[in-house]
């Protein structure tokens, strides 16, 4: 068991990392910890694992994983808490934006006052304003907002977490950028934030355009309805197609009143807007309750092939 597993994901940073692993070294000597550093590289297909292959037999902290192609930062960071073995694990980016000398306050914090979680706050940033810090703010408000979690910065990857935090939650798609939220739903809630310093990216370009921003977003309605339905899907599609099939069954009503007593001579009902208003509904309506119905029974067949708890703790 090491004292710190350090996991970096990267694609395409051949440039940083022979630099970045003498930096994180330097800090872990200094503290005198026991570390492990491991690097996933997601497919790059520069020199990156051949850099981190020499990096490798030079220093035997050093552990690599190699994906096959690019699947992604969430893949990446599973695979990396998967083969972690630290009491405390960081991530932290490959291109030298998050600085090690951040690490030994990040590890007290988790060890000493006892945070599950702790997120790094980029608060001054040197990146493009419109292209990346203004919609970064939007996004982080709307995810503080949805979530719960009080976080200012969601994204940023200097992140220190309990060990038994990465060992129960699962990141998949594109969800490395609501960790703390995972966290939050699995009852992980001292979740804290640090001001980190950021540094400018010194080599090659980011590998992220506007559309994750976009992503985020649709990630987030995701997220937020999995933690709120996703043991109860039949509360929110059963409760939305009751309500929608009785405003349908009341418009049926009052066509079928209004014409065998009301107005009897009047226009036929096939005739009306309302008839085609209150079939809609019905239709609609059915089709909502028995979304949730089928939810409920894939739920269900679900539970009865693996745990729907985690242990933290037995004596």
């Amino acid at each position: 068991m090491k004292e710190i597993s350090i996991v970096i994901p990267l694609l395409n940073e051949q440039e940083s990392l022979t630099e970045l692993h003498e930096w994180i070294k330097k800090v872990m000597d200094q503290h005198s910890y026991s570390y492990e550093l491991i690097f996933i590289d997601d497919g790059s297909t520069d020199h990156s694992w051949k850099t981190i292959t020499k990096l490798q037999e030079k220093d035997s902290n050093i552990k690599g994983i190699r994906f096959l192609k690019n699947y992604g930062k969430s893949q990446a960071l599973h695979a990396g808490f998967s083969a972690c073995i630290g009491q405390v694990v960081i991530t932290m980016d490959a291109d030298l934006q998050d600085n090690p000398e951040e690490i030994p306050e990040l590890y007290q914090m988790i060890t000493q006052q006892g945070y599950d979680l702790v997120s790094g706050w980029k608060k001054k940033r040197y990146d493009a304003v419109f292209a990346k810090n203004l919609p970064s703010k939007l996004f982080n408000a709307a995810a503080r907002v949805t979530s719960g979690v009080k976080l200012n910065d969601f994204n940023c990857g200097l992140k220190a977490y309990n060990a038994l935090v990465v060992k129960n939650i699962n990141v998949t798609g594109d969800m490395h950028r609501y960790i703390p939220v995972l966290a939050k739903n699995e009852g992980f809630n001292k979740i804290g934030e640090k001001i980190v310093q950021h540094q400018a990216r010194k080599y090659g370009e980011t590998k992220f355009g506007m559309e994750r921003f976009t992503n985020g977003f649709l990630d987030l309605i995701t997220i937020w309805f999995i933690s709120k339905f996703g043991k109860r899907p039949m509360h929110f599609f059963g409760l939305v197609g009751t309500v929608v099939f009785i405003i349908g069954l009341c418009l049926t009503a009052y066509l079928g009143i209004d014409k065998l007593y009301i107005n009897t001579t009047g226009r036929l009902i096939t005739d009306r807007p309302q008839f085609y208003l209150a079939l809609v509904c019905m239709i609609l309506g059915t089709q909502f309750f028995l979304a949730g119905f089928l939810g409920e029974i894939i739920l269900k067949n679900k539970s009865k092939k693996s745990k729907q708890y985690k242990i933290s703790e037995t004596i």
